[in-house]
């Protein structure tokens, strides 16, 4: 029994989840769905706009195609959450307060901060002014509205990862009077295993993308990307996805985070310098046997339910479980009819077995919209969400916190 309910007390915990990606929407559901019942208990999840961002489909967005508009508070119906629009300015770890939009406050008593990364616009000169990103609905909107007004050129894609091969490859389909060019230091789906990999290759030259590996950009200009050696690349547009970063306000609020600006959080999910925030999705480094997990929606929900359960034990005076999740596969759009889904083994490291073409098309568009039916079950039965890969020996972390 918890030492609230020992002293009779029976004040509010408050739990404010920063964030509603798809680990802190995770967090918000799974944990007002099981809190529901308990007048003691109020969960506040806080974004800056009331529209989801399904990032998982911003490279359509970015060519033109309508999406479902899906609203954040609608998300939440039938759970106990509330919602508040508004942008986080500040978090103070030691006051346990969170500011939005330097005007209204917010305490708790617990923090589930999952403000994600974002496109890093600050690394290489001239992106930040000259380059389109993907970091929302709004800004592959506004890449669409240039593609579209194009009607001719190149368009650079900067980042060869999985991101910059679907931007690529959904842009030459959609627009097939436009010349491509996607730079990398790494060739796309470099990841894969040798058989997958070539069969990515081979959609993006039937696509018409010229592919440059073993590039880097120096310098993005008003008309052209510049490479590291002085060799420039005519550009009409450059769309960025080369490289992420993250809020600088956990480092700001004292929080300990690692040399990309991620929390540092135990086996459990909890900031080692704070441990009534919890952090979640890309905001945290998460250690497993294999690593640093890195930000996929794979495993970004189940971060936040997992950070949802260990609440839901801290406040019964239970001990928090650690934290497992192995890898199962690396699926990649390569337009709308064409795709390869490369499954892997926990540790992210490839297996032998991959799809291709239409079937891995149709695999692709059930996991992109899994999460709806997720949430949905999660609503009905809490216990339906805590299912994923633990991923056994490869995730076991010796030396645990």
């Amino acid at each position: 029994m918890s030492a609230q309910h020992e002293a009779g007390v029976t004040t509010t915990h408050r739990v404010v989840v920063l964030g509603a990606g798809y680990a802190g929407l995770s967090a918000a559901i799974q944990l007002a769905s099981r809190v529901k019942r308990s007048e003691n208990v109020q969960v506040t999840l806080v974004n800056a706009q009331e529209r989801f961002t399904e990032r998982l489909r911003l490279h359509m967005t970015a060519t033109g195609q309508r999406l479902a508009e899906l609203n954040i508070p609608e998300l939440l119906e039938g759970t106990s959450a509330r919602f508040v629009r508004g942008w986080v300015t500040a978090v103070d770890a030691d006051a346990k307060t969170v500011r939005i939009d330097d005007e209204r406050v917010l305490p708790y008593d617990t923090l589930v901060y999952g403000l994600g990364g974002v496109a890093d616009t600050a690394t290489v000169p001239g992106v930040e002014d000259h380059a389109y990103t993907l970091n929302s609905a709004q800004d592959a909107e506004v890449l669409a509205d240039r593609l579209a007004r194009l009607g001719g050129g190149t368009v650079v894609v900067a980042g060869s990862g999985l991101t910059g091969v679907e931007s690529a490859a959904e842009i030459a389909e959609r627009h097939p009077e436009l010349n491509v060019v996607l730079l990398g230091r790494r060739e796309p789906g470099a990841a894969m295993n040798p058989k997958a990999k070539a069969y990515l290759r081979s959609a993006l030259d039937r696509l018409g993308v010229r592919v440059r590996s073993g590039v880097e950009v120096a310098k993005v200009l008003p008309g052209a990307v510049e490479l590291v050696g002085g060799e420039t690349v005519p550009a009409d547009a450059v769309l960025w996805t080369s490289g992420t970063r993250v809020s600088p306000l956990a480092a700001a609020a004292g929080l300990t985070v690692d040399e990309h600006g991620r929390i540092v959080t135990d086996t459990t999910l909890r900031s080692v310098s704070h441990p009534e925030v919890y952090a979640v999705g890309d905001a945290a480094a998460i250690h497993q046997g294999y690593g640093v997990m890195h930000g996929t929606c794979q495993g970004g929900m189940p971060t936040g339910v997992h950070a949802a359960l260990s609440i839901v034990r801290a406040l019964k005076g239970k001990q928090p479980k650690p934290f497992r999740f192995g890898y199962y596969h690396t699926p990649v759009s390569l337009g709308r009819h064409d795709a390869v889904v490369q499954f892997t083994h926990p540790d992210d490291s490839p297996r032998r077995l991959y799809l291709t073409g239409r079937v891995a098309a149709r695999y692709k568009e059930t996991v992109t919209a899994s999460p709806w039916p997720t949430w949905g079950r999660m609503k009905k039965m809490p216990a339906s969400g805590a299912f994923w890969p633990r991923g056994g020996r490869f995730t076991q972390v010796r030396d645990a916190r």
